[in-house]
């Protein structure tokens, strides 16, 4: 079932992460994460979890191809070191095919692994990477981190941080601390990306960790800037440990 696009109520989110909690769960599924991305207006890919191969290639039809594959399940976290995520899937047999692998890898990393289904998304337009993250740290308390995302995040550290919540000034001022500003104001002749969505989404996740104590850590990575708008393509939400 392709997950509609509605934004869900301030008690809605608090009884997903309640729930997450009292099924002794330290994550959300990523279904559940993009309800809370949603909820604070934070663009998201669309998508549909299914349940069975019959039920990915009926969404992907709704959806369009190429699609993304994705796990869902409580047990694995990391979803590429598991090897449950196919990309740039473009036909119905692919998607079948895509579906049994993943079940497959991940059943061989984590034997008993609780699969919850997968998670079909439209494959979003290529544009510029970036990861917007927020922790509560020990001493500090709420932080939001911004900065280059996607596989560059590690190679490139080339972050920003503030206090949470973040006013709409210090979120352009953290886009202006990164190395990788000038994307924002073109780059060598290309389109500027867009400041003002990308802005919107930093304080978004800044509310989101000071409203729910509930919630350790977030991290979008990759959230894709285009000259027009943004979208969040991976969601994780980290629950606080009791």
């Amino acid at each position: 079932m392709i997950q509609r696009i509605t934004k869900p109520s301030r008690n809605s989110l608090n009884s997903i992460i309640e729930r997450s909690v009292a099924n002794g769960r330290n994550s959300l599924l990523e279904p559940e994460a993009e309800k809370l991305a949603i909820g604070y207006d934070i663009p998201v890919v669309k998508s549909g979890l299914a349940h069975s191969e019959r039920d990915a290639v009926s969404i992907s039809k709704k959806l369009g191809f190429p699609v993304v594959l994705k796990i869902v399940s409580p047990d694995a976290l990391h979803k590429t070191d598991v090897g449950g995520v196919a990309v740039n899937v473009k036909s119905q047999a692919a998607v079948r095919e895509a579906y049994r692998t993943i079940v497959k890898n991940t059943l061989s990393s984590i034997r008993s692994a609780n699969i919850v289904g997968i998670l079909v998304q439209k494959m979003a337009p290529s544009g510029h990477e970036f990861v917007v993250g927020a922790a509560r740290d020990p001493q500090f308390g709420p932080i939001v981190m911004f900065g280059l995302g996607g596989i560059y995040v590690e190679m490139f550290k080339d972050v920003s941080f503030r206090f949470a919540p973040v006013t709409q000034n210090n979120s352009i001022r953290m886009i202006g601390e990164l190395k990788s500003h000038s994307l924002f104001s073109g780059y060598r002749g290309s389109e500027p990306l867009d400041i003002s969505s990308t802005s919107k989404v930093i304080m978004a996740v800044g509310d989101m960790i000071v409203n729910h104590e509930g919630i350790e850590s977030i991290d979008i990575n990759p959230l894709i800037v285009y000259p027009r708008g943004v979208v969040a393509v991976d969601v994780r939400v980290i629950l606080t440990k009791h």
